[in-house]
């Protein structure tokens, strides 16, 4: 077994049992407006989203997670059976290890095996385009039958670990190749540190399809490195881990105003601190098309031996939604991008300071 596959396994347990989530969360900077008179019957708000061209039953999607190890692949399939029962979105995770033995590629190939209706995405690392080529998309692809492949971008990640991959460049004109070759959407996320405006506009000009903002605010992978680092007893990585662990990124709600800034439309997708439905309600407001979420649904799906649990979260953030967008008047996901929103406190400073405080596309956004 490789060095990636024991990490993976590694990183899945440390996310599930120690403490990972960042204090600092700018969802509570956000308040959307409340409409007294809200004219509509909740039981006929719509939650169905279109995303890339497929058609999603919920503006939810679970995030990418896991594979690469054996003990994964149950995980794996707890996962698949709640997207395909609830028709929702959701992305494997690294496939690295499958890229590096095929001995891997079931925990991820399970996914499909299972959810063979749901949008599913691959997944690979900026770091090994270089490494494995268009060959390397296309294989991470056809493991999955993928609708999508997303490319992530973990550089904190990779500079706190003592194997990581820390040569960055040339992985712009990579993507651009992967966008120019696969016929697939090509989707590039983040895993919580943020996209900004300018990186943004960057890869939409490369021609990606989507874009996850994959913020600060959620699950922070540079904090879990650092129990990796304790293990090993590496007293640098310990301390790279505390520095940059906890408070190094974008916020995920200034990465959404950033990125939905943007004077051409691509579909944004949150991720960083999604926990309950007002957290996607409030991130669709400002602009985002759709959220992710991995961390509440991995503790569901590592407790339980079915999808029940993970099913049963998805539907309540969904009821959650549901109850933002009938006190704000919307009955579609489409109305939801234009409730009004103010944004105040330490997000608002950030957007100042920024430059954004004006250059938000949606009219009903304000700044107290």
């Amino acid at each position: 077994m490789g060095n990636t596959s024991r990490r993976k396994i590694e990183q899945l347990r440390i996310c599930a049992e120690e403490e990972v989530e960042v204090s600092e969360n700018c969802f509570a900077d956000v308040k959307l407006i409340h409409v007294a008179l809200p004219e509509i019957d909740k039981e006929e708000i719509d939650l169905k989203t279109n995303f890339l061209g497929y058609s999603l039953n919920y503006p939810i999607m679970i995030a990418s997670m896991t594979g690469g190890h054996p003990e994964t692949r149950r995980t794996n399939e707890v996962l698949a059976e709640a997207a395909e029962t609830l028709g929702v979105g959701m992305g494997v995770g690294s496939q690295r290890a499958a890229l590096e033995g095929i001995e891997q590629e079931d925990s991820f190939r399970v996914v499909r095996n299972i959810a063979p209706n749901a949008f599913i995405y691959a997944n690979i690392g900026a770091p090994q385009l270089m490494e494995y080529g268009i060959e390397g998309v296309e294989r991470v692809i056809e493991m999955i039958d993928a609708d999508a492949v997303a490319i992530h971008l973990n550089f904190l990640q990779e500079a706190i670990q003592p194997e990581g991959n820390v040569d960055a460049r040339g992985c712009l004109a990579l993507i651009k190749e992967v966008c120019d070759a696969i016929k697939k959407p090509v989707i590039v996320k983040e895993t919580g540190a943020g996209i900004s405006y300018k990186v943004a506009k960057k890869l939409h000009e490369v021609g990606i399809s989507a874009i996850d903002v994959g913020g600060f605010g959620g699950t922070s992978l540079a904090a879990a490195e650092i129990y990796r680092a304790k293990a090993e007893g590496d007293e640098l990585g310990v301390r790279l881990g505390h520095l940059f662990g906890w408070d190094w990124g974008i916020p995920t709600v200034e990465s959404i105003v950033e990125c939905s800034a943007l004077p051409f439309s691509m579909p944004i997708i949150a991720t960083g601190g999604i926990r309950n439905g007002l957290d996607v309600a409030k991130s669709i407001a400002l602009g985002a098309d759709l959220c992710s979420a991995a961390l509440p649904f991995l503790k569901s799906a590592l407790k339980n031996v079915n999808a029940g649990k993970v099913i049963e979260k998805i539907k309540e953030m969904g009821e959650e939604l549901k109850v933002a967008m009938f006190l704000t008047g919307c009955k579609t996901v489409e109305e939801l991008k234009e409730a009004e929103v103010i944004i105040t406190g330490k997000a608002k400073e950030i957007a100042e300071q920024r430059g954004f405080l004006g250059r938000v596309k949606r009219k009903k956004v304000g700044f107290f």
